[in-house]
């Protein structure tokens, strides 16, 4: 172990600027996951605390310390169930970015074969987003490249059928009993109907209500693209990786959709309207 330099009695090594630098790399990228939710005081305070007993540990003042350790041993696990949600988005974030979080990579691994795509005919959901637009009929469609999903699919009722102009105006009908929830589509079918998603809990503007807020959450927990259709405004916005672009031109749509199904990275897109609402958010407080 290479010495750097001594301050005190402490000894610094390169091993300990490297422990340092990942372990504030990880609190970064944690408190970013965080952000704008409740839960980041409560990991301001944790933290907070874990610096007094780390500090008072070195010093050694032992009645501290051995109060403080109780507390931090049953701290773990109460953060365990505090930060349970968070958790969760946090290793979903981790699996979809790995190159497991494809469902069929032990096949390809095994037979050594490149995993062919089907071809994905975007125009059904096109005119169905503009015939919902016309009539201010809100709808939710979760267009997944990677994966069935599953999960959220059997949270709703499994149609699996063809996806059609007709089948998803049918769908979203007011008086229809499917047209409450997201709808999944995968690989050209409408896998699933009536489904529960994720709704954010990050703070958004008040234009957006609770159809754009599962979407925001679904785009958190998955590697999809989320079509929404305003039932107020019939505007039509697109939600990814947490974050949305609102009242799109189908042109813009199709665009983006084209993209995404092909393989291309549509982030970039979305990351500059963000920062935009953002800004929005802090002007509406500074005016409260």
């Amino acid at each position: 172990m290479s010495l750097l330099f001594r301050i005190g009695f402490l000894e610094i090594s390169l091993v300990n600027v490297l422990d340092i630098a990942l372990v504030s790399f990880l609190l970064y990228q944690i408190y970013k996951l965080m952000r704008g939710s409740v839960a980041i005081k409560i990991f301001l305070g944790f933290l907070s605390l874990y610096l007094i007993y780390l500090v008072v540990n070195a010093a050694r003042m032992e009645l501290l310390s051995i109060i403080l350790g109780q507390f931090m041993g049953v701290g773990v696990i109460a953060a365990i169930i505090l930060f349970a949600p968070e958790i969760r988005k946090f290793l979903l974030i981790i699996g979809r970015s790995s190159i497991f979080s494809n469902e069929n990579v032990f096949r390809e691994l095994l037979f050594w074969k490149k995993r062919e795509t089907q071809a994905f005919n975007i125009t059904p959901i096109l005119e169905a987003s503009k015939s919902l637009a016309g009539t201010s009929t809100g709808a939710l469609m979760v267009i997944s490249r990677n994966s069935e999903l599953k999960f959220y699919a059997e949270s709703g009722d499994l149609i699996d059928a063809v996806v059609s102009k007709r089948l998803l105006i049918s769908i979203f009908n007011k008086y229809s009993p499917l047209h409450d929830g997201g709808v999944i589509i995968y690989n050209g079918r409408v896998k699933a109907a009536r489904c529960i998603l994720p709704v954010t809990e990050r703070e958004i503007p008040a234009q957006f209500g609770l159809r754009h807020r599962a979407a925001i959450g679904m785009s958190e927990a998955t590697d999809s693209l989320i079509l929404i259709v305003s039932e107020e405004t019939g505007q039509v916005s697109l939600a990814k990786n947490g974050k949305i672009l609102h009242n799109l031109s189908f042109q813009e749509v199709r665009e983006i959709l084209n993209d995404y199904l092909s393989g291309i990275d549509v982030d970039d897109k979305f990351e500059a309207v963000s920062v935009s609402e953002r800004k929005k958010i802090r002007k509406a407080k500074e005016l409260d």
